[in-house]
């Protein structure tokens, strides 16, 4: 059965986002070090899972990498990944998405999501998209949390977790400390 994995950046106060919203994230500890992690945590991924938000802002921008001639190796090789990887978008507001290997899904979260883990293939990652990330916690549907901890307080933003009801247990199954003094946590959902 395929994992749902949730890869974040979050502050050591727990937020994901700083209060400039969605793209208020520079305080995340990103070095060579941190780009090696991602890599190898998005290595064990054929789809993507967005909201509508995070799959607008990432079209507008992840098509252009391989000719913009300022983009670094990594970003390069990112958009790359990025462009033929799977990529489904969970949206009541969109009527079409059109990026390469993309997909769009109305209604019915909770089926789909357990009808996709079912499928073969690889771990589905929500990259980014925190608010429907909320969505999917409340309904215990995340089977991983892979989670890095920068080493920074920014006071306020959107909360790493937000409108969980029912207690949801995890294990820690990895932990790592990054040359930056960001830390990068993996824990698994006990059920």
């Amino acid at each position: 059965m395929r994992k749902l994995v949730l890869f974040l950046h979050a502050s050591l106060d727990g937020f994901v986002e700083g209060p400039e919203g969605a793209m208020d994230i520079g305080w995340v500890a990103y070095d060579a070090d941190l780009e090696r992690h991602a890599k190898e945590i998005l290595s064990t991924a054929d789809t993507v899972l967005w909201g509508r938000g995070t799959y607008q802002m990432m079209h507008s921008y992840w098509p252009s990498v391989p000719s913009n001639p300022s983009a670094s190796e990594h970003e390069r090789n990112h958009a790359e990944w990025i462009e033929k990887t799977a990529k489904i978008v969970f949206s009541t507001t969109l009527d079409t998405v059109d990026w390469n290997n993309s997909r769009l899904m109305k209604e019915n979260i909770e089926e789909e999501i357990n009808n996709l883990k079912q499928q073969p293939g690889n771990d589905m990652v929500i990259l980014g998209s925190p608010r429907f990330a909320h969505h999917l916690m409340q309904l215990d549907l995340i089977d991983e949390y892979k989670i890095t901890v920068s080493p920074v307080l920014i006071g306020k933003g959107l909360p790493l977790f937000q409108g969980i009801t029912e207690k949801i247990n995890l294990k820690l199954i990895e932990n790592k400390t990054f040359d930056s003094g960001a830390i990068g946590l993996v824990y698994q959902t006990v059920r």
